[in-house]
């Protein structure tokens, strides 16, 4: 896992090595420049396939000059089946003789995590592209020629001056917790979605999307067959995530998908593995320690418990906005932030994660909330903007409240623009115009599922829960891997009949498969989710001073509506509105520090 920088146009090598260490928390094994006429290419190291100093980057050969940050986890495969003669034994040489051989058709045959940028010397055209779920960060602008990075912190540093604020990107924080691509915070700063590549020759840059979630036709098979092709191909994505020359340990929370992946390694393995896990020593309704203890005992794990207190929390949050560049309002941030601090301390570099299950295998209760809902209305074509609306605001991983944007945000303001307007615009070019307008009457209630699921993959995965493992481990060199995410088994499930994937129960089919690694009281546990007194420290620690900050901010940018903002505070005090409150208050400590 590493840190990537690569500029094209008139750019001094002294600011893009200036640049490039404000990636080196994410690589700092190794560090390593390459140019050629207006082309500068930079990359941090953190030293996981491969060690020996042969396998830094940037890698160079006659024609290709690569700088790559993730993991193939298929290399090996790849080399062996189109015959790659390589001199290393890293998983970047065989991008570049795929690449040879296959050109941008190779991305299709990778399985991993990736962001990588790949110049052609000879043509002079640079190829760059984002995995299939976003687990990797790909940023770029076209402000001085092109600046392509895993951060956007590079970026500012190259260009020297903070740009103006994107309300594109502030829109759509407000509803999605992030900015969507191809938006950020920042004017003429852009992230390539997942899922898609570029190319820049001659000043150009085209992208195009080479994967799409939930394309597969549906499977007509029954249960057994189908539990039997989950359980393997589970059991491979984990197998495949252990590739490395270094240790690799687990996160555990004591709920069914980190306990199934730990459970699953640890007898894969065949040895005592580490896990981790986080606790509170206040609000103790929110701490998970002792569920997780129980699933470390049953795996036979070497345990580790970090407990954390309101001081440690709060001092974390001005870290977490830092590795962050811009406001992202998942709560989980500060909690990933000080657990991967203590992993890292304790000298292992890799560990695993159960993200991803909750979207495959529907575990979350508003799936099915939603499919009760579109049950009722069968005239879909006057009804599409009708379930549009609803999922927006019932579904906590794509918008915290389809009201919140509209309400609060100042319709004085020069860039103002209705949620509703916002909202449609952004989702008929999320998921296309078809599908927004429900196919006029054609979509079966057994699709809403599939249409679901995709949404998530899409935004809540890849924006929020992929930026956010990425900017919190990689603040301390610590790589994440999620065998949920194997594109092979979200394929699979994805393509699954809809009846038997939803089954009678959350993550059904899961379940089933789970029986035979895990205790049934760890199954049977109600869903928590990552959560923490978030709300409850920050009133605790700073009262007023909430209020006061948020108010400020109203009103010397007129970005809110004041009377609205004194509403949503004194909500957040009696436990209401808490997810409104923090995304708030972040976007509001952020933009004072950059802009006031």
């Amino acid at each position: 896992m590493c840190g990537i920088l690569t500029a094209i146009g008139h750019h001094s090598k002294q600011s893009f090595e200036k640049a490039l260490y404000t990636l080196s928390h994410r690589g700092p094994d190794a560090q390593g420049i390459w140019g050629e006429k207006e082309v500068l290419m930079g990359h941090t190291r953190l030293s996981i396939i491969d060690l020996d100093t042969r396998s830094n980057q940037p890698m160079i050969d006659e024609r290709y000059a690569l700088v790559f940050n993730g993991e193939i986890y298929n290399f090996e495969a790849l080399k062996r089946e189109y015959a790659l003669t390589c001199k290393t034994t890293s998983d970047t040489e065989v991008l570049i003789k795929l690449y040879e051989k296959l050109g941008h058709a190779m991305l299709s045959k990778l399985n991993g995590m990736f962001a990588f940028c790949l110049y052609d010397r000879k043509s002079q055209e640079l190829f760059m592209a984002r995995d299939r779920f976003g687990k990797k960060p790909l940023y770029f602008s076209q402000s001085k020629g092109l600046m392509v990075a895993s951060e956007i912190k590079a970026i500012l540093a190259l260009l020297e001056t903070t740009p103006a604020m994107n309300m594109q990107g502030f829109q759509s924080y407000f509803s999605f917790q992030s900015t969507l691509p191809p938006h950020t915070f920042f004017e003429g700063i852009h992230k390539l979605e997942a899922g898609t590549y570029a190319t820049y020759a001659k000043g150009v840059l085209t992208c195009k999307r080479y994967y799409e979630v939930g394309k597969k036709e549906l499977l007509g098979i029954g249960e057994a067959e189908a539990l039997a092709k989950i359980e393997e191909l589970l059991l491979d994505a984990v197998q495949k995530r252990l590739v490395g020359d270094v240790e690799v340990a687990s996160l555990l929370s004591g709920g069914i998908d980190s306990s199934l992946v730990s459970s699953i390694y640890a007898k894969a393995s065949g040895k005592k593995i580490h896990t981790f896990s986080i606790g509170y020593d206040e609000y103790l309704h929110y701490d998970e320690l002792d569920q997780a203890k129980e699933a470390s005992v049953h795996i036979g794990s070497h345990h580790h418990e970090l407990r954390i207190n309101k001081k440690t929390y709060i001092d974390t949050i001005e870290n977490t906005l830092t590795h962050l560049d811009e406001p992202m309002g998942d709560t989980a941030c500060m909690p990933t932030y000080l657990l991967s601090q203590m992993v890292h301390q304790s000298g292992i570099k890799v560990c695993l994660s159960g993200e991803g299950s909750d979207e495959i295998f529907l575990g979350y209760d508003n799936y099915f909330e939603m499919a009760k809902y579109y049950q009722m209305h069968t005239e879909l074509s006057s009804q599409s903007k009708m379930l549009l609306k609803s999922y927006l605001e019932h579904n906590p991983n794509l918008s915290r409240n389809f009201e919140y944007l509209q309400r609060i945000t100042n319709d004085q303001h020069p860039f103002y623009t209705t949620a509703e307007t916002f909202t449609h615009r952004q989702f008929e070019k999320l998921i296309g115009k078809e599908s927004l307008d429900i196919r006029k009457n054609s979509v079966l209630k057994d699709e809403v599922f599939a249409w679901m699921s995709k949404q998530d993959i899409r935004i809540w995965i890849a924006e929020v829960l992929m930026s956010k493992i990425d900017r919190m481990s990689m603040a301390h060199s610590l790589e994440l891997r999620a065998p949920f995410l194997d594109y092979r088994l979200v394929d699979y499930c994805l393509a699954l009949p809809p009846k038997l994937r939803a089954g009678n129960t959350n993550k059904y089919l899961l379940k089933q498969i789970a029986q035979k690694y895990i205790p049934s009281s760890i199954i049977d546990r109600k869903k928590k989710g990552f959560s923490s007194p978030f709300i409850e420290w920050l009133y605790d620690e700073y009262g007023d001073e909430v209020l006061e900050l948020m108010l400020r901010v109203s009103h010397q940018s007129g970005l809110f509506d004041p009377s609205f903002v004194t509403f949503l505070y004194h909500e957040g005090k009696e436990g209401r509105f808490k997810q409104h409150v923090w995304s708030l208050y972040l976007f509001c400590r952020w933009y004072n520090k950059l802009y006031l």
